[in-house]
């Protein structure tokens, strides 16, 4: 994969820095020194700034990624980075309006469950704004294939500044008031540091092309239609995932929206090489799809599905396999133990999210992305019933089911419209070894618990890590299950011997 490799082994490794950061900050410090209520509030704040901003891009992330390799001429852009600014500006305006209009029937929902969520309802605002322009930035510089420094400002830098204004807040230097405000400098922080990143790099130029976008009126014409499209799809695929807490905090309170927050950042572990390897391979499959090169299209696709669905696998397997010996570190882990079939249960809609969500990026460059919009309703609309239906009966684990089926569905549509549409698919037969290998870990794992059962839960983890993970791990290289990954491991290992 060349590029992409290497990119997305420094792009990981970077990602994984700020997840022990994000250790750090959750086991040893939202645990220890924060009610599940304060918790929860933190995480439903940072929920409704990412609801906010997906709809005030105004599809501006994917149209940059999408249409940059039709304005890049050599070292000039023709004014696109400008318009990568002005627009999601105009969007926020836009969406500010609308959220202040909204407020009297948006906080009588959560005034019952959740009164401390209104009383900084409106700080949603700053936090949405500067989470804004670091996206838009950061997506500027994976469109230059630059993935390292704004992935190391958004998984460490702002995991540090959040983990600096939670030690504030909790030994009282800071007061809650206060400690809101600490969230909102932390993304306005970051958003400085990738401005400063891309005038470094000569990303920076606001001159705008005028002859360039009268030559070219289609080009726009198709950009703003994308764009339109792409403002509904990316609420629907946004709204989906953080649903959950909304109606876990309307309907069940922040105490619950607490424990699902800690529940969900163990799970998000599973995807954290997605995120690596889609910033890097993104614009290589926009290029693909431009030259309709369809066998290169589908070689990318299945390298990258092939490739996450075994580290995200393995990944998987190690959490699920130590995860009671996770509740017993935790301070107050009795109080989060609850969450312990949520954490499976999410953990594998993040395996099949981070499997497959390449399938997305490719329906929404290609010219069916109209279908993407589609799905993504159908997406967000089976999200809002499921939860309202199941969270009632089943609480937290409902909302953990209704975001793993509603994926389920989204996925099965969005492979078949590609198969159909552009004749690609992610499959391959390496895929269904891998997933008979998970399977079969999983299984023994079980049965190794139940039948072999160990009383100290230190040894019981390490051994079956150990053989388990370990096995599985030796009998994936002997197979080659990944041609990839396999190659770069032994020029890593192999190489200095």
């Amino acid at each position: 994969m060349g590029i992409i490799a290497r990119q997305s082994i420094k792009g990981t490794i970077v990602t994984y820095l700020g997840v022990a950061i994000g250790f750090v900050t959750t086991f040893f410090v939202l645990t220890r020194f924060l009610s599940a209520e304060e918790i929860g509030l933190a995480r439903v704040l940072v929920d409704a700034a990412v609801l906010f901003i997906s709809i005030a891009q105004l599809g501006t992330s994917s149209s940059i990624i999408r249409f940059y390799p039709y304005f890049k001429d050599g070292k000039q852009d023709h004014g696109f980075f400008f318009w990568t600014l002005c627009v999601p500006f105009i969007g926020f305006l836009l969406i500010s309006v609308i959220y202040w209009a909204c407020s009297v029937p948006l906080c009588q929902w959560f005034s019952e469950k959740s009164p401390l969520f209104v009383d900084y309802y409106y700080m949603v605002l700053p936090i949405a704004f500067f989470m804004l322009y670091q996206t838009i930035l950061e997506t500027n510089a994976n469109a230059l294939m630059r993935i390292v420094v704004p992935r190391a400002v958004r998984e460490v830098g702002v995991r540090v500044g959040m983990l600096v204004a939670y030690l504030l807040y909790a030994f009282r230097v800071l007061s809650m008031d206060g400690f809101v405000i600490a969230i909102s400098l932390v993304y306005a922080f970051a958003t400085l540091i990738n401005l400063v990143y891309l005038w470094y790099v000569g990303r920076i130029s606001l001159r705008v092309d005028w002859d360039f976008l009268r030559e070219n009126k289609a080009l726009i014409r198709n950009y703003l239609l994308y764009t339109a499209f792409l403002v509904v799809s990316a609420l629907a695929t946004v709204l989906a995932p953080t649903l959950s807490s909304f109606f876990i905090t309307a309907k069940m309170g922040l105490n619950y929206t607490g424990i699902f927050a800690i529940a969900t950042y163990v799970s998000v572990m599973v995807s954290i090489p997605y995120r690596s390897v889609t910033a890097i391979a993104s614009p290589q499959l926009a290029q693909t799809i431009k030259d309709k090169d369809t066998k290169a299209t589908s070689n990318l696709m299945r390298q990258c599905s092939n490739n996450l669905l075994l580290i995200g696998g393995f990944i998987f397997l190690a959490i699920w396999i130590n995860i009671d010996l996770i509740f017993h570190i935790l301070p107050n882990g009795e109080v989060y133990s609850v969450a312990k079939y949520v954490i499976l249960i999410l953990s594998l809609s993040q395996l099949l999210l981070s499997t497959y969500n390449i399938t997305v990026s490719a329906l929404n460059y290609s010219k069916f992305y109209a279908f993407s919009l589609i799905l993504s309703l159908l997406l967000t609309a089976s999200a809002i019933w499921l939860n309202n239906m199941l969270i009632p009966s089943l609480g937290m684990e409902g909302a953990a089911w209704s975001n793993l089926l509603s994926y389920i569905g989204y996925f099965v549509g969005v492979i078949g419209v590609l198969a159909l549409s552009s004749k690609v698919l992610p499959f391959s037969w390496n895929q269904l070894k891998i997933l008979v290998l998970l399977i079969i870990v999983f299984a023994l794992n079980y049965l190794w618990q139940t039948y072999v059962p160990i009383d100290n839960i230190w040894l019981s983890s390490i051994l079956r890590s150990f053989v388990l993970l370990g096995g599985g791990f030796l009998l994936a290289w002997k197979m080659r299950l990944s041609p990839e990954v396999y190659e770069i491991l032994c020029s890593v290992f192999i190489s200095r011997h």
